[in-house]
């Protein structure tokens, strides 16, 4: 029995009739063509897939695309300016060499940019700690924190 569901995502206005199985992952990759979004592991463990929904942080793989039914979500795809600039914390990554082979980074981006609103990024222990959830197999955790310190201290906090 397929779901026809009503949502935002990155600002547009979407409709789509869904398997109650698919994930939210499936449903941005394949159905809507938005890739930035990865799938790492499959099963919620390394952070390679997390979007924002409704302003809070998930991992898509984990999430069933019928939960985001009325929902705003927001990719990597969706974080930039209107005329494409970088969003600060995209510029940071970049200014920060915070990443390496760059599979991670849409799922680093998007948990950091909620690391900031929510205003986990007084320290290095407290970005690391917020940050736990997002794996980065080629070790660029120095420089990620680095970015996310480097944002918070343009935004003034």
């Amino acid at each position: 029995m397929d779901n026809a569901l009503a949502f935002t995502v990155n600002g547009r206005p979407t409709r789509l009739t869904v398997d109650p199985r698919e994930s939210l992952l499936d449903v941005l990759r394949e159905r809507l063509e938005l890739t930035g979004t990865k799938k790492g592991c499959d099963h919620g463990q390394c952070g390679a897939c997390t979007v924002h929904v409704d302003g809070r942080r998930v991992v898509s793989c984990l999430t069933p695309a019928v939960k985001v039914d009325g929902r705003a979500v927001t990719t990597i795809e969706g974080i930039g300016g209107p005329d494409g600039e970088l969003h600060p914390l995209q510029q940071a990554f970049i200014d920060n060499d915070a990443l390496q082979c760059g599979y991670c980074t849409p799922g680093q981006v998007m948990s950091g940019v909620a690391c900031l609103a929510e205003g986990h990024a007084s320290d290095d222990a407290e970005i690391r700690e917020y940050m736990s959830g997002n794996l980065c197999r080629c070790g660029a955790y120095v420089g990620i924190v680095a970015a996310i310190r480097q944002t918070a201290r343009q935004a003034g906090r």
